[in-house]
């Protein structure tokens, strides 16, 4: 059967709307699912137009998926240009609680699951803790290839982040006024300044404060506990999920009941997977999404960590 899907559309403020895409399976009515992106890209990771990707998989399986362009990005309005100056705390302060309300608003009052790739995960977890009535309001999280701080050392690294991201990126943003990062294909979707630089800082192993008010997010996951978490990191992905810094992210995220899932041929998955491929490989529907059912279903014992 073909899923059914439907275009949504969140005000966030008096000049932003943020663009949601609602796929479904056209019999069952499930738990829903908030999809969301990482910087320099849309929502598009996880659904393509012929059916295929996360976002359709689950649908297939029952579940009311929500797939989410962040402010600016994908068929939000109005698009990145030189005068945005909403970034990453607007991201976690207005962006997802809008969405999980609107989620609400339709379901009814329901827990969601959260699921993110890259740096949609740092996003949704810090939501989580600067806002904690939210935590009880979301019944899981699923990351791909998440992680907050880039420690490991390598070529990759040299010149994807240090080089690329850190001094080309800031260039960029002061004589364009953002980060053009679809123009120059660098990504699917472009930064602006503000989220360029906050997510700049916290990727050079910064603390984990906010650059507008200096909340300290770190502290607030020694005391709070988030929902129950699924990590999954890619072998072959040497800088921007490297499994190492995945570990650290979920290990600074708190005491939390979390499985770390390493997607290598050692380890008894299909292939050694990269950063995108863990999302778009034809073969991880029959891979690790089925443990993605598992951990949504709350069969958290079927899941092993293996890292």
């Amino acid at each position: 059967m073909t899923n059914r899907e439907h275009d949504l559309w969140v005000p966030v403020t008096a000049t932003d709307t943020l663009y949601l895409k609602r796929i479904r399976h056209p019999e069952k009515d499930g738990a829903p699912v908030l999809l969301l992106h990482g910087v320099m890209a849309n929502g598009r990771i996880f659904y393509s137009d012929n059916g295929k990707g996360l976002a359709h998989y689950l649908a297939r399986h029952g579940y009311d998926v929500f797939v989410a362009d962040l402010r600016g990005r994908g068929r939000s309005t109005p698009r990145i240009g030189r005068g945005a100056r909403h970034g990453q705390t607007e991201t976690i302060t207005e962006d997802l609680p809008a969405l999980q309300a609107a989620i609400r608003q339709l379901k009814g009052e329901v827990a969601v699951h959260w699921m993110a790739h890259s740096w949609g995960g740092v996003h949704m977890s810090s939501c989580l803790l600067r806002q904690p009535q939210l935590i009880a309001q979301v019944a899981s999280l699923v990351y791909f290839g998440s992680k907050r701080s880039v420690r490991v050392r390598n070529l990759n690294k040299l010149l994807e982040v240090d080089l690329l991201w850190n001094i080309v990126g800031r260039v960029l943003c002061r004589s364009v006024g953002y980060l053009p990062a679809r123009r120059l294909g660098l990504g699917a979707d472009d930064e602006t300044d503000k989220s360029h630089r906050q997510s700049k800082v916290w990727a050079q192993n910064r603390p984990w404060l906010d650059s507008d008010d200096r909340f300290d997010y770190r502290q607030a996951a020694q005391t709070l506990q988030l929902p129950p978490a699924l990590y999954f990191a890619a072998q072959n992905d040497p800088c921007r999920g490297h499994p190492a810094d995945v570990k650290r992210f979920r290990d600074e995220s708190g005491a939390h009941l979390s499985r770390l899932r390493l997607l290598a041929r050692h380890r008894g998955h299909r292939h050694d997977y990269n950063h995108v491929s863990l999302l778009t490989h034809p073969d991880a529907v029959r891979d690790h999404f089925p443990l993605v059912l598992e951990w949504l279903a709350g069969r958290y014992g079927m899941v092993q960590e293996n890292y």
